[in-house]
């Protein structure tokens, strides 16, 4: 089993009125079934409402299933002995920085959730120190996070999470309060973590620039997944991504308006050097 599998996941919000009878029932999740692998880097992309928040919240039991199951590290997220355990295992970063940070000093913020799970001094601080050189942000261990940058206060918040020791880290919209330099940041730490600390990534998000690099991509509508593969495979279906009223890189949006035009261009193309690539050969034939 994958460290996070769902099969026939649904999640269904109920509105009652004040008597208490049901007023309308808004289904976020539909049948949603995924496996995903530890080690992997994984995206979910979606128009606002698109269910991929509520399912970012059901990897970290904020959320339990109305229907169908959950495991995360084969953990069943309904079993309420099992709530904090997969708390431990699949950590998340929200969109906000601001409350997620808690603490006057960088380094108190980062040892906090450790502490409070009963590690002790001793090894609280080694993952302190380990988180902190992880996100790139050990010189700043002193400072306080009202002083920092936007991508840095984000980077600390992510810190908090990796000294908890997660198997997989789940980034809720990271960058949607940040600036392009701050988003850089973020998203580069993120891989950095997958790559170097074998962490599994899950970003929520709906910025296509961002799930470029990633090893699979599921695209989300109305609670459903309508999509999934490599991002190439996902790019390559220009017209498909902008029926679920989803942007295109705009590199991605240029290759193909080219190859409409009649110039033989490969499908899916990525990145500029990709894309000045296919132009030189074709020039070069």
């Amino acid at each position: 089993m994958g460290i996070i599998k769902t099969s026939k996941l649904v999640h269904e919000f109920i509105r009652r009125d004040e008597e208490g009878n049901v007023e309308s029932i808004t289904t976020a999740l539909d049948n949603v079934n995924l496996d995903i692998k530890e080690g992997q880097f994984i995206a979910i992309l979606g128009h606002n409402g698109s269910g991929k928040s509520t399912l970012a919240k059901h990897i970290n039991a904020l959320l339990a299933p109305s229907d169908g199951t959950i495991w995360v590290d084969g953990m069943d997220v309904s079993k309420e002995e099992n709530v904090i355990p997969v708390r431990k295992s699949a950590g998340m970063v929200f969109q906000n920085p601001d409350n997620q940070i808690i603490a006057n000093v960088v380094e108190e913020d980062v040892g906090f959730g450790p502490e409070n799970i009963g590690v002790p001094t001793d090894e609280i601080w080694q993952r302190v120190d380990y988180a902190l050189r992880a996100v790139g942000m050990t010189k700043y261990r002193t400072h306080s996070p009202n002083k920092l940058s936007g991508g840095q206060k984000q980077r600390v918040a992510i810190a908090g999470v990796v000294a908890m020791e997660p198997k997989c880290i789940v980034f809720d919209e990271p960058t949607a309060m940040l600036d392009p330099n701050g988003r850089k940041e973020v998203i580069a730490t993120a891989h950095e973590l997958n790559k170097k600390k074998g962490v599994t990534i899950i970003l929520i998000t709906h910025y296509m620039e961002e799930v470029v690099g990633a090893d699979h991509v599921y695209v989300m509508e109305k609670g459903k997944v309508v999509m999934d593969g490599t991002p190439r495979e996902i790019f390559s279906r220009v017209d498909e991504l902008k029926e679920h009223r989803l942007d295109v890189p705009q590199v991605t949006l240029v290759a193909d308006e080219l190859k409409k035009a009649g110039l033989d261009i490969p499908d899916g193309i990525l990145t500029r050097e990709e894309l000045v690539n296919a132009l030189v050969a074709l020039k070069n034939r």
